[in-house]
Parts: structure tokens; C-alpha cells; sequence
């Protein structure tokens, strides 16, 4: 497989869940500034011209959250999610909420350029980001995680895509620290083979 991602962005979830679920890929690092994401060549890759995009055997999978879906039916013996339906359910909730509502609070502090013309409107925007990130921690906090980690005792692929988001808080003027949950959350996973094997690529800060 090959996973298309740049550093920071939410692709690093799929590598972080690639590493747990032990399977091998090749990382394919599509550069944002220099604008590789607006070319054709990316494009027959992701029209949507973003990341991640994962090339498998069967096709080119897009949207972080059908990929991690991916990842977890096909390494069944990592555990990377819950057999019971209602428990497999609660844990795609969240990662809906995280697509939704946590990412795009966040990408309204560098991209708000895609839901507003008017410069007031977009800096309008981004001002409202650490309050709306911190109502996301807030929920997180109380509502998400049913143990050390979303699931309880065990991690998911649901897991990667949390983390990554909480890399992002610092600079969304959020202190995880206040959130008490969330940062024994944040420790976990930063111990994780997975998460230090990214961080030794140079994919995630």
C-alpha cells in the first residue's frame, strides 16, 4: 500500500493505524506549500486534492475516516475495532464528530478562506477557533473516552485520529492540560510505538 499524507495534517492518523495494525506501506509525502496537492498529477491520485489517499490493491481509498474503517476490517487481529455492533458504532460516532465538527473547527483558523469571501468573515473565523476547539475538548472529555483511550482499556483506530487533532491544540490557543482526560490520553498514545515510529519519519511534530 502507499499513503499519500504531509506532515501534520490528519493523514498522519492513517500512518499511526497503519503501525498498529502492522501493516507495511509506503509514505508518499505530498508537499502543501509548494501547492503539489493543486496538480494533476495528485488529482488522478485525489480529486479532492487533499490528503490522505491510500492506493491498495482493490483501489484508491479517500477521507481518513473510510480509511481507518479499511484498516481495521483488514487486520482483524489487531484488535483496531470493536466486535460488538453497538460498541463498533459508538466508535465511528466519534470519529464522525471528530470529521464533522473537531477538524473543521480547526480549519477554520488556516482555511477559512473556504467558507467565507470577506476578509472580516474568515478573521471573524479564526478568532472563534480556541473556544470552539475547547468546547470539542470539553465534549471529548466528558462524552468520548471510556477509559485510557476512546474504547476503554484497548486502542482503536479511532485513537490516531483523536491524537493527531490534539497535536493541533497548541496552536489553536487550547492548553490540553485543562482537560485532565484528554491529556492522560495525549501520554498514552505519545508512548506508543506507532506514534514514536511516525515521529522518527519527521510525519507528525
Amino acid at each position: 500500500m502507499k499513503l499519500h499524507y504531509a506532515p501534520g495534517t490528519i493523514s498522519i492518523a492513517v500512518a499511526i493505524a497503519l503501525h498498529e495494525a502492522g501493516l507495511d506501506f509506503e509514505a508518499i509525502r505530498v508537499d502543501l506549500k509548494t501547492g503539489a496537492q493543486t496538480q494533476p498529477a495528485y488529482h488522478r491520485i485525489n480529486p479532492k486534492g487533499r490528503v490522505p489517499a491510500l492506493e491498495t490493491g482493490a483501489g484508491i481509498l479517500t477521507e481518513t475516516g473510510a480509511i481507518l474503517d479499511y484498516i481495521a476490517a483488514i487486520a482483524p487481529a489487531a484488535g483496531l475495532k470493536p466486535q460488538d455492533p453497538f460498541q463498533a458504532a459508538r466508535l465511528r460516532s466519534v470519529m464522525y464528530y471528530l470529521a464533522s465538527t473537531m477538524h473543521v473547527n480547526h480549519a477554520h483558523r488556516m482555511r477559512a478562506s473556504r467558507w467565507a469571501d470577506s476578509a472580516d468573515a474568515q478573521e471573524d473565523m479564526r478568532a472563534k477557533v480556541p473556544e470552539t476547539m475547547a468546547d470539542s475538548c470539553a465534549y471529548i472529555e466528558q462524552h468520548c473516552l471510556a477509559g485510557p483511550f476512546i474504547a476503554g482499556d484497548r486502542i482503536t483506530v479511532a485513537d490516531p485520529y483523536l491524537y493527531v487533532i490534539c497535536t493541533w491544540l497548541e496552536g489553536d490557543g487550547v492548553d490540553v492540560k485543562d482537560y485532565p482526560r484528554l491529556a492522560a490520553f495525549c501520554d498514552a498514545m505519545a508512548a506508543r510505538p506507532s506514534v514514536q515510529a511516525v515521529r522518527a519519519a519527521g510525519m507528525l511534530r
